[in-house]
C-alpha cells in the first residue's frame, strides 16, 4: 500500500520503500498482497533518518488483517520487542528489550531478520540472535514493514533489500 493519509506518507523510491510521518503519535504501514507465507526467512535493511526515544519501526509478518498480525518493532532508543494482535487485541509474546545490536537514533542500518517455522519464530538483527518465541496463534499471513511516531516529532524509515525464502519441511 503506498500514497498519504493525513498523517505521513508511504512511496516507493529506488530500489527502496519509505514511511515518513509528520504527525504525532501516528502509525503507517505498508503491506504485500502476496504471496501469503507460513514458514519463512527473511531479511529486509531498515534505514531510519528521522526518529528519537520510543519511535518505534519494522517487520509486520503471518498478518490475515489490520487486527491480525505479529510486529517484530526495533525502537530508536535501542530496544526490541515481538508484539501479536490478535482480534485487535494487542499482547507481547516478547516485551521491549534493550540491545547493544540495535543503534540508537539516527541515521542507522539495520539488517533484521525473522525466521518462522510452525509456532517457533526466531528474531535477529544484524546477523546476531535475539531472542525466539514460541507461538501459534497466527499460522500464516502475508508481509509488511511499518513506522509509529511516539512523541511530537517526525519519523522516516527506509526499507530495502526485502529477501524472503520459504522454508521447507
Amino acid at each position: 500500500m503506498l500514497g498519504k493519509t493525513s498523517a505521513g506518507a508511504v512511496s516507493l523510491g529506488i530500489n527502496e520503500l519509505t514511511i515518513a510521518i509528520h504527525e504525532p503519535h501516528a502509525y503507517e504501514y505498508s503491506v504485500r498482497q502476496e504471496p501469503v507465507l507460513d514458514d519463512f526467512y527473511l531479511e529486509i535493511t531498515t534505514s531510519p533518518t528521522l526518529c528519537r526515544g520510543e519511535d518505534e519501526y519494522g517487520i509486520l509478518f503471518r498478518m490475515t488483517s489490520p487486527g491480525d498480525l505479529y510486529r517484530f518493532s526495533l525502537s530508536c532508543d535501542g530496544r526490541v520487542r515481538l508484539d501479536r494482535v490478535a482480534g485487535g487485541t494487542a499482547s507481547s509474546p516478547q516485551p521491549w528489550l534493550f540491545s547493544g545490536l540495535v543503534p540508537s537514533g539516527a541515521p542507522s542500518i539495520s539488517r533484521v531478520a525473522v525466521w518462522a517455522r510452525g509456532k517457533e519464530m526466531r528474531f535477529f538483527v544484524n546477523g546476531e540472535f535475539l531472542f525466539t518465541v514460541s507461538d501459534s496463534m497466527l499460522p500464516a499471513g502475508i508481509l509488511g514493514v511499518f513506522a509509529r511516531s511516539a512523541g511530537e516529532t517526525a519519523v522516516t524509515v527506509n526499507f530495502s533489500e526485502l529477501i524472503v525464502r520459504e522454508i521447507k519441511q
